[in-house]
């Protein structure tokens, strides 16, 4: 499995949270496997490269990509296209999400499912959260507006997703998503393309220290979604045409004759 960590700035939080995850992987190896960890630089004015390369050992693979375009998103995409494992995932520098949400999602991958999400919302699922009033109405109201691009997952923002990794990796080259909004995309994109994604519950801690700032990134983000829409709708509309013209040409091909008896002795 390689797992990608987006990482703006992240020279305090990405050590924890490399430690945590070095000593899960190897408790945990049964369910897991080896872990190659690829910690996306996205253009950090601090020591996050340097940090993460700090933690490289042969117990658990740590590879620095650098992405120089902003936005999560855009670090995401690049850490994908750095990958070659049949498993791939992603989560946030932060830790957010409980480690074992790890063997949770693989077994799921193992079991037949194409795509595996974390789900803050769920039944099962515990979160402890210090989001201010405006903040939670804001998530509240950007859920709202998911479920019109992507009805068939509840939360589509939780930083822990994991996928097999050939469709990830044609999934993520067709995105054009560069800010937090990203995953509406992945996840309508795989839903476009008939994939199964199946959501399951995970414990989640908001912890402090994330480079989203509402005043400065909210905006962007239902921007972000709006654009993400529009190409979903312009994709189902090509996809709906594309149907439409095929459909004469198979009813133009013959049905096949039916074969001779063979001739009894």
């Amino acid at each position: 499995m390689q797992l990608i960590i987006p990482a703006f700035n992240e020279e305090r939080r990405l050590p924890t949270t490399l430690r945590s995850l070095r000593a899960y992987v190897l408790a945990a190896c049964e369910g897991v496997g080896p872990v190659e960890v690829i910690v996306v630089d996205n253009a950090s004015t601090d020591d996050t490269a340097e940090v993460a390369r700090g933690f490289d050992s042969p117990a658990m693979v740590v590879r620095v990509v650098t992405c120089s375009k902003r936005g999560k998103g855009a670090a995401v995409r690049a850490g994908m296209a750095a990958t070659d494992a049949d498993i791939v995932a992603f989560m946030d520098a932060d830790g957010a999400t409980e480690l074992p949400a790890l063997v949770e999602a693989v077994s799921l991958i193992e079991a037949g499912a194409d795509v595996a999400v974390a789900s803050r919302a769920l039944p099962g699922s515990v979160t402890w959260e210090r989001h201010s009033r405006v903040r939670a109405k804001g998530a509240t109201l950007y859920r709202r507006l998911t479920q019109a691009v992507v009805p068939s997952v509840v939360d589509t923002q939780c930083g822990f997703k994991v996928f097999r990794g050939d469709l990830a990796r044609s999934v993520f080259d067709q995105t054009g998503s560069t800010g937090f909004s990203f995953d509406v995309e992945v996840l309508a994109r795989c839903a476009a393309r008939g994939l199964e994604v199946v959501e399951f519950p995970v414990m989640w801690t908001d912890v402090p220290g994330s480079t989203f700032v509402p005043s400065r990134h909210g905006a962007s983000s239902f921007v972000e979604l709006l654009a993400i829409a529009v190409r979903m709708r312009r994709l189902r509309r090509s996809q709906s045409d594309q149907r439409v013209t095929l459909l004469p040409l198979v009813e133009s091909i013959p049905a096949p004759s039916p074969l001779p008896l063979a001739a009894e002795s």
